[in-house]
């Protein structure tokens, strides 16, 4: 096991290396004028130089990498035109924008984006699979057909017709809930779970189709298994059949989907976020690709990119746990 984990700790570090060469590459070496582009057009010459200067974009470009990095590792120091500004590690920049250190704007918004993701998370986990049991189950009845046709709904309607779907009935006609406004867990829980329970179910609808349509599909693969057929002539009940075997089977792949759409919700709940109104990292993310403030843009795609490693690496030890034979691989 001490062996397995090792593996995929090294494997996970060289897929966010591998990512951090790609993204340098591609915002600050493709570009071209880059010091021009991460300032903006109404920077003066003295202002570009300054950025010229902190990304130390005169060196050749293998150094210039190696100073991102070291900020990522180690922190660095930025020249402020009248002093040094130190940016601990992680060191993702700043801002050329608002002149803020981007890990601390991105700390900001992370706590909102987190709620939204976790709590949707659950949501379209537990819809989804439950859906995609209940489908097998009734399987050959007409709530099959009715399930299957809501799957297949669901995955072709995009988020924001849902969620304007939702603030119209829920908001606007029958005035069941307030309009959805982000208020912190710290500050009152009660309001934090009501502001955030259309966006769940925005989310969790998108999201529970696809898992609804995996976990089914799993689940009947498995049950036309020997295995299988050898239990229910050994007397062995449906119910136990579904729910010991053939969800068990339907564990490893929704495992896998799951650990890939967390870490990447981190960054692409973008049109839930505007929606909605909720300022996560998401929203901020597209107002820094409006005003092309590089270093934001790297930052969040990096950040993003770390929570999906992080995701399949737990993804990973969860496979080890749920079947021994992985860890053999």
């Amino acid at each position: 096991m001490t062996g397995f984990l090792l593996r995929r700790l090294g494997g996970a570090v060289f897929v966010l290396l591998s990512l951090t060469v790609i993204l340098y590459a591609v915002f600050y070496v493709a570009p071209g004028d880059v010091a021009q582009i991460a300032c903006g057009p109404r920077c003066s010459p003295a202002q570009v130089a300054q950025v010229t200067e902190q990304l130390r974009l005169d060196d050749p470009v293998y150094t210039q990498y190696w100073h991102f990095l070291q900020g990522i590792v180690a922190g660095r120091d930025f020249s402020t035109g009248t002093g040094v500004d130190h940016c601990s590690a992680p060191c993702l920049g700043v801002s050329y924008q608002s002149d803020q250190q981007v890990m601390r704007l991105i700390l900001t918004k992370l706590p909102v984006t987190g709620s939204l993701v976790v709590g949707a998370f659950v949501c379209w986990l537990l819809l989804g699979v439950g859906t995609g049991v209940l489908s097998v189950w009734r399987r050959g009845r007409i709530t099959e057909r009715l399930l299957t046709w809501l799957t297949l709904a669901g995955t072709a309607t995009p988020v924001f017709v849902i969620g304007l779907l939702l603030i119209i009935v829920f908001c606007s006609t029958l005035q069941w809930l307030p309009s959805p406004t982000y208020v912190p867990f710290t500050e009152d829980p009660e309001q934090w779970a009501w502001g955030l329970l259309l966006p769940w179910v925005s989310l969790a609808l998108i999201e529970s189709a696809k898992y609804a349509r995996l976990t089914r599909s799993s689940m009947l693969e498995t049950l036309a298994e020997d295995h299988v057929r050898t239990f229910r002539a050994y007397g062995v009940g449906e119910r136990a059949v579904i729910g010991r075997h053939a969800l068990r089977g339907a564990v490893a792949p929704v495992i896998a989907l799951s650990a890939l759409d967390f870490g990447s919700m981190f960054g692409g709940a973008v049109l839930t976020e505007s929606l909605f109104g909720i300022p996560g990292l998401g929203r901020e993310l597209v107002h820094a690709v409006k005003v092309v403030d590089l270093p934001v843009v790297v930052g969040m795609v990096l950040v993003t990119g770390f929570f999906v490693v992080l995701a399949n690496a737990v993804a990973d030890m969860l496979y080890a746990l749920a079947d021994r034979r992985v860890v053999l691989s």
